[in-house]
């Protein structure tokens, strides 16, 4: 009976499928050796069966479940290599449309394709000379991409392959409109891919007007955020944040993270103050010069830059896997913006964690994101400086322990043995290694929890009464100053409205100029 059993969960067992089962041509196993893949991700091994048989698709996943490679590979695999441009990518800053083109050119070059990215900042006439030079596949931002377009500057542009790529965050973006109207330039005989970590009802709209029966595929499991990522938040008075954030950073292993802020006044700020708290912070924002962007993204690429403190729409199109946490400063103002943010870390089957400060006044926007994001978050508190101190020792231990010993250390301790004792070097030289682990701000940070839930009680009855959200102040002297930054700040995503209509027409003149 019971070799009978595991003789049938043997046969109800799927065998693991590889990129070999997929369909893919000998170029393309060849490219997915090179670049060091094993097995297909759920998305790539859904989508790619779907894109190699031409047809339309809709794909939902995570951000980092290698959705390049998903329409990548199979769109590549399908070109006739006939002169002219076969595949065009549209994604929603110049950041991502560098990577995705890097990538798409590592699958491409063994079968002779050429790669040209194209968005704002660089001269037209380099772009239009590279795409008329024969490049086949084309990475575009929106603005610049419809520029091109409206003014005729290209002889013959009909790429069979159209990828929409992270199309919620154009949305978020402003650029809904533009890609509307880039599609009407295209070619009606077409393969229309579209990918988005979130399906809000316009993308779905824009999907049914640009799409012919498309297969939809979803690798969400009903979550719109990444299993692999742990998230927690702390409630804090509005004055300690910057406290907070540094405590934070003390006690978590944040081997590389991003701190998302609502503006860009505050990037700059919390910058400095994290610089000055001995970090390698630098800031991300629009208002920098691309050179500078360029040169902060690649010093965070490259670790000479730890933490990355950038607003929302900075940040999109930063996709680097080894991204161990995401800070938001402040809750951010939509489910989709947090879905974003957080998307930065765990990425490519790694764990990530993030972490969301935010007062009581502040709970109801987290109820509201916990209930249309469908996620857990879970409650913690900022750890006191004792609670870090005793954390650390094991630290210390295991430092001591690897340290190296150099030659001239017997001649130091035989001077200290003259006139201390052993026992009495060894406190000092410990005491002098304790010396060194400063830590900053107050022993405590944050709103205990049976002051939390008075407060959040008094708030609610509060709204009961009076049909407003409460009374509650606590420490409220940078309130009046959040609250400019909300009304000021661009980085919220679609609201139905165009309250942040005119930061997203600035960013997209960026785009195009």
């Amino acid at each position: 009976m019971q070799e009978n059993a595991q003789n049938n969960e043997m046969k109800d067992e799927k065998p693991m499928i590889t990129f070999d089962d997929l369909g893919l041509n000998k170029d393309m196993l060849r490219a997915v050796k090179e670049a060091g893949f094993t097995i297909p991700s759920p998305i790539q091994a859904v989508a790619i069966p779907v894109v190699l048989s031409g047809r339309d698709m809709v794909g939902q996943a995570h951000t980092g479940t290698g959705k390049t490679a998903a329409f990548g590979l199979p769109a590549l695999n399908n070109m006739k290599k006939n002169n002219g441009v076969e595949i065009l990518v549209i994604t929603p800053t110049r950041e991502l449309a560098t990577q995705v083109s890097d990538e798409l050119y590592k699958y491409g070059r063994g079968m002779g394709s050429r790669t040209t990215t194209v968005y704002g900042g660089s001269s037209y006439k380099r772009q239009i000379d590279l795409i008329e030079r024969g490049a086949s596949i084309v990475v575009a931002t929106p603005g610049r991409l419809l520029d091109i377009l409206k003014k005729d500057m290209l002889s013959d542009f009909s790429p069979s392959v159209v990828v929409l790529d992270e199309a919620d965050e154009m949305l978020d973006m402003g650029f809904l409109d533009d890609i509307n109207e880039i599609f009407s330039f295209l070619p009606t005989k077409r393969q229309t891919l579209l990918f988005s970590a979130t399906m809000p009802k316009p993308i779905k709209l824009l999907a049914e007007r640009i799409l012919q029966n498309p297969e939809f595929i979803s690798i969400t499991k009903g979550e719109t955020t990444n299993t692999d990522i742990s998230q927690e938040y702390y409630v804090i008075e509005e004055s300690e944040r910057d406290d907070a954030i540094i405590r934070l950073m003390d006690s978590e292993d944040t081997q590389k993270c991003i701190v998302f802020c609502r503006t860009k006044s505050e990037v700059d700020r919390l910058s400095n103050v994290l610089s000055n708290a001995g970090y390698l912070a630098n800031g991300l924002h629009g208002d920098m010069e691309q050179r500078q962007r360029e040169t902060v993204i690649k010093g965070f690429k490259q670790n000479s830059v730890k933490v990355l403190v950038a607003t929302d729409v900075a940040a999109r199109g930063i996709h680097v896997n080894n991204i161990s946490h995401v800070f938001n400063y402040h809750i951010p103002f939509d489910p989709e913006s947090y879905v974003h943010r957080i998307g930065r870390t765990g990425r490519a089957g790694t764990k990530g964690k993030a972490i969301t400060l935010l007062t009581p006044l502040e709970f109801k926007e987290l109820q509201r994101i916990k209930a249309k994001v469908g996620t857990t978050m879970t409650h913690a508190f900022v750890p006191s400086k004792n609670d870090l101190r005793a954390s650390n020792l094991k630290a210390i231990v295991k430092n001591i322990e690897d340290q190296h010993i150099y030659n001239e250390a017997h001649q130091i301790l035989d001077m200290l043995k003259e006139d201390i004792d052993e026992a009495t070097i060894m406190f000092k030289l410990v005491s002098m290694i304790l010396d060194k682990q400063t830590l900053a701000g107050p022993n405590t940070i944050g709103i205990p929890a049976d002051k939390l839930a008075s407060i959040l009680e008094r708030l609610s009855k509060r709204k009961d009464s009076r049909g407003g959200r409460g009374g509650y102040r606590g420490n409220n002297r940078n309130r009046s100053g959040g609250n400019r930054d909300r009304n000021r700040s661009g980085g919220g995503g679609y609201r139905g409205g165009d309250r942040n209509r005119s930061s997203s027409d600035r960013n997209r003149k960026r785009d195009r100029d």
